[in-house]
């Protein structure tokens, strides 16, 4: 895997497609910051990680799942399946990010986030494996301004649509809809005060599904990668009730066959750090 070092970036005048050719032709995007090589395990690759690229916060999280057949969600996902018990799961994840900043430059980067990454998402995702690491990979992302569903696709591969959105998640009732182009996600749960959030228990459905730092994206091919780190999701169950999905249902053909088995909801976690996307191969063998 090619490295590239503390160099500046490929020139791109402001031109997303320009940049991206030239970080093609290295197989890396290169963005400043401080780097170290470490081996995960033994028969690992060796993985250039960055102590951070972004910094920032995800708030107020409703997670609900559902179970899907795995023969007919593999064919959806370029990377396999890590299924428990036999069972495939796709969560879809209401959120909202805030005071996103990058990782360096201090007080003079922190417009980046207002500008274009502070704001509701929605977003869907599967649990894969790559080489014996279990991780996330993203079906499916709405988010309400238009910059960054032109920003983020080519910078970090995430499949980003443009959406309208409103989540309401103020103790007890708390309910939320995102509307596409005439099709909706709708939902309502209750969460009081007796409700108190703790880190998920080991070993557990809970922990299998919302414990994931490694999240793997394809945007035209090109398959990459990126880690997050923060605490523990502070998390307790809920009963959802799932109004309308029928933007989901619009989205993907095998999701008439998914069934709603649990919810969380999370108070969120306030220190989050984004590392930089880099590429990824999938070889003959690699699970």
């Amino acid at each position: 895997m090619a490295v590239v070092g503390n160099q500046p970036p490929a020139r791109h005048d402001g031109v997303v497609g320009t940049w991206l050719s030239e970080a093609r032709a290295t197989e890396e995007l290169f963005i400043p910051g401080d780097y170290t090589t470490s081996v995960a395990k033994p028969d690992a690759e060796v993985v250039i990680l960055m102590r951070g690229l972004f910094h920032g916060a995800w708030m107020s999280v409703v997670f609900v799942h559902y179970e899907v057949e795995p023969g007919r969600l593999q064919t959806a996902v370029p990377f396999p399946l890590d299924v428990r018990d036999g069972k495939a799961y796709v969560s879809v994840v209401a959120f909202t990010q805030e005071r996103l900043r990058l990782a360096f430059g201090g007080r003079m980067t922190d417009w980046v986030g207002g500008w274009f990454a502070n704001h509701e998402f929605l977003n869907v995702r599967t649990y894969v494996r790559h080489r014996g690491e279990p991780g996330i990979f993203f079906l499916a992302e709405w988010v309400p301004r238009r910059v960054a569903a032109w920003i983020a696709p080519p910078m970090f591969g995430l499949p980003y649509r443009l959406g309208k959105m409103k989540y309401e998640h103020s103790r007890p009732a708390m309910s939320g809809w995102v509307r596409g182009k005439g099709t909706w996600f709708q939902y309502r749960f209750e969460c009081d005060d007796a409700n108190h959030p703790s880190p998920c228990e080991r070993g557990t459905l809970d922990e299998f599904l919302l414990e994931r730092y490694v999240a793997f994206t394809e945007w035209r091919g090109w398959l990459r990668m990126f880690r997050v780190e923060h605490e523990p999701w502070p998390q307790t169950q809920v009963e959802v009730t799932v109004e309308d999905e029928s933007l989901l249902r619009e989205r993907f053909p095998w999701w008439p066959t998914a069934r709603l088995v649990r919810a969380n909801f999370s108070p969120g976690v306030n220190a989050v750090t984004i590392g930089r996307p880099r590429r990824v191969r999938i070889q003959s063998g690699d699970d």
